[in-house]
């Protein structure tokens, strides 16, 4: 959700900066003060005990990746036949409908880009109800809108046209951000996450999943060090008093990069002990997904026994494929910043790659949508309003003129 540009980081409303000798004084502070103070937590679950961790005792609550294919595959089977029942699967003038997946990446206040080209592919008129939608980061911001449907653009337009800096986060003292857990203070964000995910909005996930739709959020368990999949239609369906809160930490904690946001702690109990989990930015180990390589959808639908099935994918990454170029100067923080942003983006070019050989594999159709070099507007700090109406008018464009979606990752040769 958060950026630092290339010569100063930004803070609320761009009236508190911290220059980078500051923010070098800053890290040598935090390295010397490091082993004085900390903030209080429970201790967390230990790995060997990570399945039996269940918040709220929402049984299909979450899932690891690396671990849970057999719940991963159930969850399909589930979702197949509630979608079956509720009539989602039946030919329409003699056609099988499209199952689409919808993956939204992370990027900041460059989500507007995605939520421009959602909104104008609605008024378009051609954009289809999606059967899975992921979000990770300022992605899961924007997937709960656009799984409810066109119905939600507006809001989503409103997150990213009317938000400026302070609505997100508020600057902490010197030593503030020194001995807590982040730079920053998230307590906007989480007012404004709060304020939309509403017991209505609640509601509508808890229907969709009856129908056998499917809405899931990424995060990162930092303890563990790997991520974790959360099925938000199934915590709204347990109707569990708590629901609504929990929803509200998992899209707060996908948000939350490491450092500059504070991590959202999330209370489980295993064998009547009590423990927290650290959980943080989603992007933190993927920028985007659709679902766990692991998980063969082609051989599930040949287990349902789905023969005509045109499953397709559309991926949109909110942001370049690349950092801009630069004259990057010999000092340790610029050299440090680079690297980070080169790393970030080649990370999310990576994801594209395994996003497009698991589609391939399971013959899905793979459709990727990026800011291309046509949006030349400078970059001139974090949530500028003026920037983000500019670049969700430029994806609204791309949207309702019909985009042309990429059909294999960047520098890939289809055979």
């Amino acid at each position: 959700m958060f950026r630092i540009t290339s010569r100063r980081c930004r803070f609320a409303g761009g009236s508190k900066r911290v220059s980078l000798r500051a923010a070098a004084g800053l890290l040598a502070v935090a390295l010397a003060l490091g082993g004085c103070a900390t903030t209080e937590r429970l201790p967390a679950v230990p790995l060997s005990l990570a399945s039996s961790a269940i918040p709220l005792d929402i049984a299909d609550a979450r899932f690891y990746a690396d671990t849970d294919v057999a719940r991963v595959s159930a969850l399909a089977t589930q979702a197949y036949h509630r979608a079956k029942a509720a009539g989602l699967l039946a030919d329409k003038n003699g056609k099988h409908e499209e199952r689409a997946f919808l993956a939204i990446s992370g990027g900041g206040d460059d989500g507007a880009y995605g939520a421009g080209l959602l909104a104008g592919w609605s008024a378009r008129g051609d954009r289809p109800q999606f059967t899975v939608v992921t979000g990770v980061s300022t992605g899961a911001l924007s997937a709960p809108f656009v799984f409810l449907g066109p119905e939600y653009d507006e809001q989503l337009k409103r997150i990213y046209t009317e938000t400026s800096a302070g609505d997100i986060f508020q600057p902490r003292s010197f030593m503030a951000a020194v001995a807590d857990d982040a730079m920053v203070d998230s307590t906007p964000l989480r007012n404004k996450i709060d304020a939309f995910v509403d017991r209505r909005m609640v509601q509508r996930f808890a229907e969709e999943y009856g129908k056998g739709r499917i809405l899931l959020i990424l995060t990162t368990n930092l303890d563990q060090g790997r991520s974790v999949i959360w099925n938000i239609g199934a915590i709204a369906a347990s109707e569990h008093p708590r629901s609504r809160e929990l929803i509200v930490d998992i899209l707060l904690a996908s948000a939350a990069v490491p450092g500059v946001f504070p991590p959202v702690m999330i209370n489980v109990s295993v064998d009547g002990r009590a423990y927290q989990e650290m959980h943080v930015d989603g992007g933190t180990v993927a920028q985007a997904f659709l679902y766990p390589p692991s998980f063969s959808l082609k051989a599930k639908m040949k287990e349902l026994g789905v023969k005509d099935a045109k499953p397709v994918a559309y991926i949109i990454r909110n942001g370049r494929l690349y950092r801009p170029e630069e004259n990057v100067e010999r000092q340790t923080l610029k050299i440090a910043h680079q690297a980070i942003s080169t790393m970030t983006a080649s990370n999310g070019v990576n994801d594209l790659y395994r996003m497009y050989l698991t589609t391939k594999r399971d013959g899905v159709r793979f459709n990727l949508a990026y800011i291309e070099d046509d949006f030349h507007l400078a970059y001139k700090g974090p949530f500028d309003k003026a920037y983000m109406n500019a670049l969700f008018e430029h994806g609204y464009q791309a949207g309702i003129n019909g985009y042309n979606w990429h059909k294999t990752p960047p520098g890939y040769q289809d055979e």
